[in-house]
């Protein structure tokens, strides 16, 4: 089990966010974020990635992914994933196999994840089950889906 922490009724001074945190930003309830936020540069390169994925002719999702993308790019100066991170991440992925889940679907959230051990930052999500085996070394912070 991953080591939760609640958001209600607690402020947490920074914290590192989790892709899906970005995409949901604009209706997410701040008081379950951070005061000081930050990003890994894997989620700035999932982020980018993203307008490339939409099936041709939706127009209306490509400018919601290309607003996204550009917000993100406006107001954060994203983490490296540095030699550091590349070492906690062999770590990682080591715990997420002995919780018996499978490291190699889950590069991009496991990257961000030893992207926050190396900050020392904890990481607010809202799929929280994504970090699960990592109790001993992340704490990770649920923030509510909006619309769950």
């Amino acid at each position: 089990m991953v080591r939760m922490m609640s958001g209600a009724g607690e402020r947490w001074p920074r914290g590192l966010l989790d892709t899906n945190i970005m995409i949901l930003r604009s209706v997410i309830d701040p008081a379950e974020l951070p005061d000081a936020m930050a990003i890994s540069a894997v989620t700035l390169a999932e982020l980018s990635a993203g307008p490339h994925q939409v099936v041709p002719g939706d127009h209306a999702e490509l400018a919601r992914r290309l607003d996204v993308l550009q917000r993100t790019e406006s107001e954060f100066d994203p983490i490296p994933f540095d030699a550091v991170a590349a070492r906690i991440y062999g770590r990682v992925a080591g715990a997420v196999a002995a919780a018996g889940r499978t490291p190699r679907r889950r590069i991009a959230d496991l990257m961000i994840a030893a992207t926050a051990v190396a900050e020392e930052l904890p990481l607010f999500t809202t799929n929280p089950d994504d970090y699960v085996g990592l109790d001993a070394m992340l704490t990770v912070v649920p923030v509510t889906r909006p619309g769950a």
